[in-house]
């Protein structure tokens, strides 16, 4: 939470004005001031910092998928399932810029509410949270003529913080997980959940390892062929196998991870053992999929919320 009431202000303060810049016609007019995108910035660094690389949590809680820069369809998401707030929780999956004409506003509107609500509002890293992908999908650019590089490289500072997994428990008071969340999936380097907090912030996505494939790995359509190498270039696809010695290994009941277009907006893998999660529909205007969150109960019943 904000340490003074004054800033408590200043935050809903900008929340009205990024929500307000749906409104405008001009896209490149910024909702805020630049001095205000730092000052936000600076108060969001201390949150994440204040998160494990590892988050825990628990029901009742949303997930999200991938919002990529598509500001109006994380508002009608709101405006559907409840803005965030300390009884109305969410995790997102990561994947908040680049592609989308508005990743400011998706970035800035999410930030703010992690500030307010630090222990509530989840946000994991994507493998768009990074200064390559970022710098060649959209939003550097983005931040350059709307910003400046200054304001690129400050948010990249920021995802070089962010958590990159969580686990869920079926209460506050019994936080054994039963699900895990991250943007991409399993690694070969990965035998227990709680070794994601050994990793040190600050930290860039290298080319290869954990951080690599928590972020950037896929289910394989074909489900008993091992570990083989991504058709995306990087990281892995991973098969039945794989995802079943994970899940048993650490007493996992369900892997919920994003990172991949489906046609509903939410896909089974491997029975109900794997469920991908994608949040932008119509993404990119080239597609026609769904979007869609993943509901999770007091009582850990899971229901989908289906976005046009």
């Amino acid at each position: 939470m904000p340490s003074s009431t004054k800033d408590l202000l200043n935050i809903y303060k900008y929340i009205n004005l990024i929500k307000e810049a749906l409104l405008k016609s001009n896209n490149d007019t910024l909702p805020i001031t630049t001095d205000a995108i730092f000052w936000l910035l600076r108060q969001v660094k201390v949150a994440f910092m204040n998160d494990e690389m590892l988050v825990k949590t628990h029901p009742p809680i949303h997930i999200c998928g991938d919002i990529h820069g598509q500001y109006k369809d994380l508002l009608n998401i709101f405006e559907r399932t409840g803005y965030p707030s300390k009884t109305n929780r969410y995790i997102f999956l990561g994947d908040y810029v680049d592609r989308g004409t508005q990743s400011l506003e998706v970035i800035l509107l999410l930030f703010c509410y992690k500030i307010l609500f630090h222990k509530d509002v989840i946000l994991l890293r994507g493998n768009h949270e990074t200064s390559d992908i970022s710098k060649i999908y959209g939003f550097y650019d983005e931040c350059k003529r709307r910003a400046s590089i200054k304001v690129w490289k400050s948010f990249v500072d920021i995802f070089n913080r962010m958590p990159i997994a969580a686990s869920i428990g079926m209460s506050e008071h019994d936080p054994s997980p039963l699900m895990f969340c991250t943007h991409g999936g399993i690694s070969p380097s990965l035998r227990f959940i709680n070794e994601i907090n050994d990793i040190k912030r600050p930290c860039d996505v290298p080319e290869q390892g954990l951080i690599c494939d928590l972020l950037w790995s896929d289910p394989n359509p074909e489900k008993n062929v091992g570990w083989t190498p991504s058709d995306r270039g990087v990281s892995y696809l991973f098969g039945k196998n794989e995802l079943e010695d994970f899940l048993e290994r650490n007493n996992i009941n369900v892997l919920v991870r994003a990172h991949q277009v489906v046609e509903d907006g939410y896909e089974f893998y491997c029975g109900r053992k794997l469920i991908t999660i994608f949040s932008a529909p119509k993404y990119c205007g080239e597609f026609d999929n769904k979007g869609a969150i993943m509901k999770i109960s007091p009582e850990f019943n899971c229901s989908f919320e289906i976005f046009e």
